[in-house]
């Protein structure tokens, strides 16, 4: 019985500081409404201002030349908001007219079109959530790894695109026997031109004019892109104005100078379009401090031209071991992928990283690996694995800092 008027008192003191704490709480609350209405409606939301992330955009010598970085290390989930989709610029960025804008499709077909934007939109659509990586993303990882994450990963992202498949358009004008290349042109003023082999274009290329639910940004190639899932993003040419069906590549500046693999033996891979798997670590990662020891939730991206990732597998001890992370449904092919991993830092160094299979069975490799086939002459179509390093203050850095 005095177990029993124990246990009574025990509940009564709790419920007691319970009583004081919804008390305390109401009282906070009674503030807070005390302050009196709040903002008004306006035509487009804008995010909190206690959210602070931006893109981080590298200098050069030309403000219409360069680009930009997702901060992927503040990116909840999968999809990337518009505002903050990396971006990469050859001469700046026009500000077109839909009204005014058309593409033409033309060269070997029997009935060449040039359509106006409200002829593309009334035609049956699809839409697909897909990553888009620059060619040139973590190109500084062959030579000098970044010290954050989002310097050195940052020109990646994922969108949902709404478009028409160009697969339609291309039934439309009749290609004709012989043509096996379509040459995308750009709209802007370097007039950008990138080969597309016509097999990619009738698999799954896409002429885009949505972007996340609404009309794509003018940095994304507003009013009309193309978007090659998988290809590095120089390939998904912007403000896009002509398609010219051919028997040949052009072999244009920025297939051959540019966006090609200069190799150990002096020769060069061109026309490496597909981006291979790829996954980073984006916390904890380099520049980041954990507050002390404790369970933490080590979790990044991951992705592959390829498809689907199959599986992303973690190493806290420097690549000894690894064991595999769970990975956020619904995957989708050729999409980014969020991996997450409980962990616990016991205040000890650790050399954590990831890497990811995707479903052909291709693993991602060792930056040495890479190197080894690859040599260092080149900038494009870096993925090796990426280590940080978490030192026993907790503090995140590059391993080779």
């Amino acid at each position: 019985m005095a177990h029993r008027r124990t246990s009574r008192r025990h509940i009564l003191r709790l419920g007691a500081a319970a009583g004081g704490g919804l008390l305390a709480g109401r009282s906070v609350l009674a503030a807070e409404g005390s302050r009196g209405l709040g903002a008004p409606l306006g035509p487009y939301s804008e995010r909190s201002p206690y959210e602070k992330a931006v893109r981080y955009t590298r200098e050069s010598k030309t403000p219409e030349t360069g680009s930009s970085f997702t901060p992927i290390h503040d990116s909840l989930g999968t999809v990337t908001p518009s505002a903050l989709h990396y971006e990469r610029h050859h001469s700046g960025v026009p500000i077109i007219d839909p009204a005014a804008h058309r593409l033409v499709i033309h060269g070997m077909v029997d009935r060449p079109l040039s359509l106006s934007m409200a002829d593309i939109r009334r035609l049956p659509s699809i839409t697909r959530t897909l990553v888009l990586e620059c060619g040139g993303n973590s190109a500084g990882e062959w030579g000098a790894p970044g010290a954050d994450v989002q310097r050195s990963y940052g020109m990646v992202s994922g969108s949902e695109w709404t478009g028409v498949p160009l697969a339609l358009l291309l039934a439309e004008v009749g290609v004709r026997p012989g043509a096996s290349w379509v040459i995308a042109e750009g709209g802007d003023a370097c007039r950008m031109e990138r080969s597309v082999p016509l097999t990619k274009a009738l698999e799954n290329s896409l002429l885009a004019y949505g972007q996340n639910g609404e009309a794509m940004r003018p940095a994304q190639g507003y009013p009309l892109r193309l978007i090659n899932p998988g290809w590095e993003g120089n390939a998904n040419v912007k403000w896009l104005r002509s398609l010219k069906v051919t028997d040949q590549p052009y072999m244009a500046r920025d297939e051959t100078s540019k966006y090609s693999d200069l190799m150990p033996d002096g020769k060069a891979r061109i026309f490496t379009y597909e981006m291979e798997a790829k996954s980073v670590i984006t916390f904890p990662s380099g520049g980041q401090t954990l507050p002390g020891s404790g369970l933490y939730e080590l979790t990044g991206l991951a992705w592959s031209g390829r498809g689907l990732v199959e599986r992303v597998e973690v190493t806290v001890d420097g690549g000894t071991t690894w064991q595999r992370a769970a990975l956020q449904e619904p995957r989708l092919p050729i999409a980014l992928t969020r991996f997450r991993m409980a962990w616990r830092f016991n205040g000890r160094e650790a050399v954590i990283a990831a890497r990811a299979v995707d479903e052909t069975g291709y693993v991602q490799p060792t930056r040495e690996a890479l190197i080894a086939v690859r040599g260092t002459n080149s900038i494009y179509h870096y993925n090796g694995i990426k280590f940080w390093r978490v030192r026993a203050d907790g503090t995140v850095t590059n391993v080779e800092a």
